[in-house]
């Protein structure tokens, strides 16, 4: 499959890339994307939250009524869990969500989103490029050249540039990372994914191996 490398401006080059069937033509799995999402959204999580229980509860041990007879539940000191302000059943605790999927699990789930973009023809490739100072108003200027200010987008750039992912972070229909960093969560949250050429040889090179 080949695409039309275009610059900044949105005009075409007169240059084109093929993209890599192996990457970019493959059949989707969709139960290898599942688990890769569940593992992103999974590695998120803080795992803080809390509540105490009956014997983390701060009060008297001392019995409020009889065992029976009192037409209620039994119950024992003021810390029980049927009383407002004792102590929870079984809430949470804190805990690591976070597991692991095997590399070849998680490269084929990146080669499945890809290759759904391109069945979507949801790829933009441009030309390398770079701005001298952070201004919003030029990656919008970009947005609009390519077609996808009104559409979720992600920009994989090849290397650090402070200037290009500060021109987009207030932007919340745009998201600017690594080609090295891509997953398969945050291409199939995009509406379109735009690469520039050397993000698109990095992801080759990653994904080839």
């Amino acid at each position: 499959m080949e695409i039309n490398v275009l610059n900044i401006k949105g005009q075409e080059t007169g240059r084109k890339v093929t993209l890599n069937e192996s990457i970019f033509g493959i059949e989707p799995n969709d139960h290898v994307l599942y688990l890769d999402v569940k593992q992103y959204l999974a590695n998120q999580r803080q795992g803080t939250a809390k509540s105490k229980e009956r014997s983390e509860i701060s009060g008297s041990t001392r019995k409020l009524g009889r065992q029976k007879g009192g037409g209620g539940a039994r119950h024992g000191d003021i810390n029980s869990p049927l009383l407002r302000g004792g102590g929870r059943v079984f809430g949470p605790k804190p805990r690591d969500y976070r597991f692991k999927l095997n590399k070849k699990v998680k490269a084929l789930a990146r080669k499945s989103a890809l290759s759904y973009k391109a069945q979507e023809n949801a790829i933009i490739v441009i030309e390398d490029f770079k701005f001298d100072a952070p201004k919003t108003k030029e990656f919008i200027e970009l947005t609009k050249n390519l077609n996808v200010a009104d559409r979720k987008s992600l920009l994989l750039l090849p290397e650090s540039n402070k200037n290009v992912y500060l021109s987009a972070r207030n932007l919340q229909s745009a998201e600017v990372m690594l080609a090295s960093m891509l997953n398969a969560y945050k291409v199939l949250n995009a509406d379109v994914l735009v690469m520039t050429e050397e993000s698109l040889k990095i992801v080759d090179e990653i994904l080839n191996k």
